[in-house]
């Protein structure tokens, strides 16, 4: 794979270590930004603006205008699969997406898919290609097939997953039907999103750290093989970043066994552990607690130059361990990338 000598993040994840590390941060599109705020109470709802192309790539670009982050990430949602699939999709202040009809009650024949939902966000895609700076590696998105289940089948989101995991150990095959009609549309998307201009692309299971052993190879680890499988035979040449959120000890396992080219860490992980535990050479991304963030200072510092250190010794591409929180102050996003921007002592 040539990489362009120009995109630190694409070339690290293509295997080269870079110190400094490149940097982006999850949801760094977002409500931290008051321009974002001011953006989105002209356009309305979320998901009115995240299908308002010239708006969505608006906000893309917002953060790498004012932070230069390595890595722009597409505004999106990751339930954008699910309302493609013919579930509606809304989402309620204060409360969340709500998806109808919920497959814990209803089948998925009950559902009318619509592609066309797509179509602004491969808009989105091609108005932020064209915009970006020449340096700045694009990412594009869609969600781990176990995680977008978790909202279909109980239509909104939940602490522990239980409706959901009741039905995939009650009815595996019906569950199953739900994972293979959200893996075979991912690929697809994602896919497009290439088309479109992204130069990699991130699975977001964010609720992957709710599953027994045996259930996570079934509907995280397999599901995933298969959709990063059918990416490289269509896109050989684009990265593939993985993050199971909250899997712990199961991270090995997911690395090794996925295909995936790079991991994404949550901050629960300790990176010296990782680096001894996850494949050679193998990317990894992260993994900053959002929370040390807000508090900044020395404690951000401390926390900053001891994920530097654990995965000195492999590329490192530098993010949070999981979204920006809204209440983040500028400043101290402003002094993280400062600090990414020294030297490891």
């Amino acid at each position: 794979m040539t990489v362009p000598t120009d995109k630190p993040l694409l070339a690290v994840l293509s295997g080269e270590r870079r110190d400094p590390p490149p940097f982006w941060l999850m949801r760094q599109a977002g409500r931290y930004l008051p321009e974002y705020r001011e953006l989105r109470a002209k356009k309305g709802g979320f998901l009115d603006l995240v299908h308002d192309s010239e708006a969505a790539a608006e906000v893309t670009l917002q953060p790498i205008r004012r932070f230069g982050m390595a890595g722009a990430i597409l505004f999106s949602d990751i339930l954008t699969v699910p309302h493609a699939l013919g579930q509606d999709l809304r989402f309620v202040a204060g409360e969340g997406p709500r998806l109808t009809p919920i497959l814990s009650e209803h089948g998925l024949d009950e559902l009318t898919p619509d592609l066309t939902l797509l179509d602004p966000i491969y808009e989105t895609v091609r108005l932020v290609a064209g915009a970006l700076p020449d340096e700045t590696t694009f990412l594009g998105f869609a969600g781990g097939p176990w995680t977008v289940a978790t909202y279909m089948v109980a239509g909104q989101g939940s602490r522990d997953q239980a409706e959901t995991r009741r039905l995939a150990y009650g009815d595996p095959e019906r569950f199953g039907a739900i994972i293979d009609a959200i893996a075979a549309l991912t690929i697809d998307y994602l896919s497009a999103q290439i088309d479109a201009g992204v130069d990699a692309v991130q699975l977001f299971d964010s609720w992957a750290g709710s599953l027994s052993p045996a259930q996570f190879e079934r509907w995280v680890i397999a599901p995933t093989a298969g959709i990063v499988a059918a990416l490289k035979q269509r896109h050989p040449d684009t990265p593939v970043i993985g993050f199971p959120k909250g899997a712990g000890g199961k991270l090995g396992p997911y690395a090794r066994e996925t295909g995936i080219d790079a991991i994404g860490l949550d901050e629960t992980v300790d990176p010296a552990w990782a680096h001894r535990e996850l494949p050679d050479a193998m990317p990894a991304q992260g993994n900053l607690d959002p929370l040390a963030l807000i508090a900044g200072g020395e404690e951000l510092r401390a926390a900053v130059a001891d994920i530097r250190r654990a995965l000195a010794g492999r590329p490192h591409i530098f993010n949070l361990g999981h979204g920006i929180l809204p209440d983040t102050p500028i400043a101290h996003v402003e002094a993280l990338r400062d600090m990414l921007a020294e030297p490891l002592q």
